[in-house]
Order: C-alpha cells, then structure tokens, then sequence
C-alpha cells in the first residue's frame, strides 16, 4: 500500500513539473470550449428534416404541405402512418414528424377555432428539436393569419418535453469533457509509458518488488484525480460563463468520468505495448484519436452522420461516452436508464485491459 501511495504522489508531481502538460490537459480544453462557444454557441448550421403523415387527404391538408415542401430550410419526406414517422424520428433518419389529423381540412372550413396539428421529437436530440420546432412553428403562424386575417387557425401541438432549452454550448460541454478524458489517457499513458520503457524505468520498476497491479493502480488514481479536477474546472467554468448547469446525478457524472478514463487508458496501455519507442507512440495514439474526434460526436450530432458511418460510430467508446455525459448533464438520466453505454463502456474497459495485458512489454 506505501508504494502505491508514493507511485501516485509521485505521478502528481510529474504532472505539476510539466508546464506543457498543465496547458495542454488543464487550459487547452477550456480556451477551446470558451472559443466554441464564444463564437458558435448561439447558431445551429444543422440541418432540418421532417416527415409529413396527412391523414386528412384533403385539399386544405396538400395545401399545408405544400408550404413545407416550398421551404427550403426543411427536407420533407410522407409517411403513412403516424408509428412509422414515430420509428423514423427514434432512429434519427428525421428530426421532427409533422401530423395533419383527421378533420383538419372541415375546420379550416368551418373556421370553428385553432386546429392543433402534432410535432413529435427526439427528446435526446433536443438541440435540432427546438431548432425545428421554430421553423415550423413559423410556417404554420404565417399559414394561419393569412387564412384568417391574423386570427390563429392553425397550432403546433409539441409531443415531448418543453421545459428544457438545449443550446450548442449545452451539447458542446459534454464533448469537451469526453475529448479531454480520450486525450488524457489514451495519448497521455501510450507516450508516458513508452517513454519509461526506453529510458529503462519499468526494467528497474520490474527489478524490484513492486507488483504490476501497484504501478498500474498507481497510474490509475493520479489520472482519475487529474481528469476529475479538470472536468470540475470545466463545468464550472462553464457555469460561470456560460450558464450550463447539471441537471443530473454529480454521483452519475463522475461515475461515467471514471468508467470513460478506465476504457481509454486501456486503450493507452495497448498502444504503449505496440509502440516501439515514443516517437511511434504518438503518432499511433494521434492516428486512433483524430477521427475518434469526429466521429465520436464530439463536435456534432451522430445522427446528422451519414448511414454508412452509422454502424461503426454507434461502437466507438468516445461516442457512448460523450452520449452518456449529455444524458446526465442536459437531461438528467439517471445511470439506469444508460445501461446501453455503461455496457459498451465496460466492455472496451475489459476487452482493453485483456489485449493490454498480452502485448504490454516492460522493457
């Protein structure tokens, strides 16, 4: 127990001489989430689709998609029913499900009072919800009043939940979060620990009594330490500047931080063990982290990827950790209700540790 304590001191004490790593682990993320936010955090550039289920078929009804249709900030697509457009707006293939109701057209007529016509959406995707929901919002508000005069004829009924507001700034933290933990692992313990093998610092290590087990929980603690403190600082400086709040668990938070800082550092260990020296190390670690940044949705929304990428990003660790960290910090999802990505977490953490053990060398 004394070596474990003094390893971990010790790996804190490395951490704190290395200004570069200080900048790099600690500021970096945070210059990058204030200069996201700072200049794109109020827009969305993503893009609108909806499908149309008219169970009115009448003219009143074509009439009304006929605007969608002419709208060129929403790619529209009919659908038969209202549970096939509910499957569709589920597996992201659209973002909103527009429903023209039986009757719509005889009100219209009768002018009997506003007619409610339903907008599902994805409660999980609420950033391209709302965004949606506006602009359709805004072509039925114009349809009405020039139907009668400004007197609302025609209102959105919203099918989901109303009361929270995500913006890009609240889909963006998360994803900070889950880059900095990747990076802080994967490439932070495949370079340090190539580095130890070639100046001969595990050889000596393994020449002692020291146990694997020791030297690996050792390195475990001071990395959950570093990347807890700089989420924390994250978060709240986000608060502060941005005010993004927790609506979730902080126990259901960090446990995600810890379960996502376990698989990457596996990840790092495997590429420590495949590197020959520290010059490989980083371009191996740089080469796995580069598209993980992209396809992980950490800058964007997975489902806004084409269908081809699909399966492969619904794999990725840093996808499931990112999704996780949105559901708890944007929605409050309890840890329950996240067995998909605790699951596929766990498993890189398992897999990851087994691969490591078997090509991991110590000199």
């Amino acid at each position: 127990m004394r070596a474990y304590w003094q390893l971990t001191l010790a790996q804190l004490r490395i951490f704190a001489r290395n200004k570069q790593v200080l900048f790099f682990t600690l500021l970096f993320p945070v210059i990058l989430m204030l200069a996201l936010g700072s200049f794109v955090g109020g827009g969305n550039t993503m893009s609108l689709t909806a499908g149309i289920v008219d169970k009115d078929d009448t003219g009143q009804s074509k009439d009304l998609i006929a605007l969608f249709d002419e709208n060129e900030g929403i790619e529209t697509s009919e659908y038969s029913s209202v549970k096939e457009g509910k499957q569709a707006v589920e597996n992201g293939d659209i973002q909103l499900l527009i429903e023209i109701p039986k009757g719509y057209g005889d009100s219209i007529e009768a002018r009997d009072g506003a007619f409610s016509v339903p907008v599902y959406y994805n409660e999980k995707n609420l950033t391209t919800a709302e965004l949606g929901l506006t602009v359709v919002n805004g072509v039925i508000d114009q349809y009405s009043k020039e139907l009668a005069g400004y007197e609302p004829l025609v209102t959105v009924e919203k099918v989901g939940i109303e009361a929270l507001n995500i913006r890009y700034i609240d889909f963006l933290v998360p994803g900070i979060v889950a880059m900095m933990i990747m990076s802080n692992n994967m490439n932070g313990v495949a370079g340090q620990i190539s580095a130890w093998r070639e100046r001969g610092i595990l050889r000596r290590m393994q020449g002692t009594r020291l146990k694997a087990s020791t030297f690996i929980a050792a390195q475990i603690t001071a990395r959950l330490f570093l990347n807890g403190t700089q989420a924390l600082l994250v978060v709240l400086i986000a608060n502060l500047i941005f005010d993004i709040n927790v609506a979730g668990s902080w126990l259901a938070l960090i446990f995600f931080i810890v379960l996502g800082t376990l698989a990457f550092m596996a990840l790092g260990f495997i590429i420590a063990g495949m590197a020959k020296n520290p010059e490989s190390a980083g371009p191996i670690a740089g080469f796995v982290s580069f598209p993980l940044l992209f396809l992980g949705g950490v800058f964007f929304p997975i489902n806004n990827m084409p269908d081809f990428i699909q399966p492969i990003v619904k794999i990725l660790p840093i996808a499931h950790l990112a999704s996780a960290l949105r559901e708890t910090m944007n929605l409050g999802t309890s840890i329950m209700a996240l067995g998909t990505e605790t699951l596929i977490l766990g498993a890189w953490l398992v897999g990851g540790f087994m691969i490591a053990s078997w090509v991991f060398k110590w000199e």
